[in-house]
């Protein structure tokens, strides 16, 4: 071989040494979506610790139920923590979806909150309730005003329940249909609205403290890690499952929501 050549040849290996170092390193990457608080505050914990083990946390922040899942499926993302076990299942349904928990970490317990009275007997007959319009969290929102008396759900609605599916309303509440999201800013709009934890903490509502009522700590919605089926032994999934399962996220979880804000399942 000439020297050109050998040159040649050894800038050509260099080349493929260089990409098969990146695509190395590339599937170290984990792309987790989540909703601000409480899970990026949680997954940015992780960060350095699964930097130790070889592994590159990105944290792409969602404000929205839909995307992160769409993301998920799509392949865009390796996985996301936002959601509880009921809605998962309820978007693999409607959507034909193949997402999977791999691990439940912790309970958002949701809360009706109120800028307009101090406690829940306090609202009056007619008054407008704004609740969430996705189909498990709307349900659990009602479910949580039937847990106080002031409803009753048709036994046949289950976890999806609509208002249409309510067959006694004590105080002719009024229901305003909203996205999660959206909720805490229409608070001096309505007379009271159900909030779901992870969008009541931003909006420095705290359930313990400012909930009318509060959902209890048996409740179903576990709030999990989600990735699409087939990933679930992957290895970059198992070191997050085993990191985001810690003693540090357990300690984090205690001493952040002291009052059971977000309670760890795990």
């Amino acid at each position: 071989m000439t020297k050109i050549g050998k040159s040649l040849f050894f800038v050509a290996l260099a080349g493929v040494t260089v990409f098969a170092g990146c695509k190395k390193n590339s599937n170290k990457l984990l792309t987790v979506g989540a909703t601000p608080e409480p899970h990026a505050a949680i997954l940015n914990l992780l960060v350095d610790d699964l930097a130790q083990e070889g592994f590159t946390l990105k944290v792409q922040e969602f404000t929205d139920y839909v995307v992160p899942n769409e993301a998920v499926e799509s392949e865009q993302i390796l996985a996301n923590y936002f959601q509880h076990l009921p809605y998962m299942e309820s978007f693999n349904k409607e959507r034909g979806f193949h997402l999977v928990s791999v691990a439940g970490i912790h309970i958002e317990p949701l809360a009706l909150y109120s800028n307009k009275v101090k406690a829940a007997a306090d609202l009056q007959d007619g008054a407008t309730i704004a609740i969430p319009n996705d189909p498990t969290n709307e349900g659990r929102a009602l479910l949580l005003l039937q847990s106080a008396g002031f409803i009753t759900i048709s036994d046949a609605a289950g976890l999806e329940a609509v208002p249409s599916d309510i067959v006694e309303n004590k105080k002719n509440f009024k229901f305003r249909e909203i996205e999660a999201a959206s909720l805490p800013r229409v608070l001096d709009d309505v007379d009271a609205a159900v909030i779901n934890g992870n969008y009541a903490l931003p909006a420095g509502l705290n359930a313990s403290r400012d909930g009318l009522i509060v959902e209890g700590s048996d409740s179903p919605y576990v709030n999990v890690l989600c990735v699409k089926d087939g990933m679930q032994n992957d290895e970059r999934v198992r070191a997050l499952v085993k990191a985001l399962t810690s003693q540090k996220v357990r300690d984090y979880i205690e001493q952040q929501y002291p009052n059971g804000e977000v309670i760890a399942v795990f």
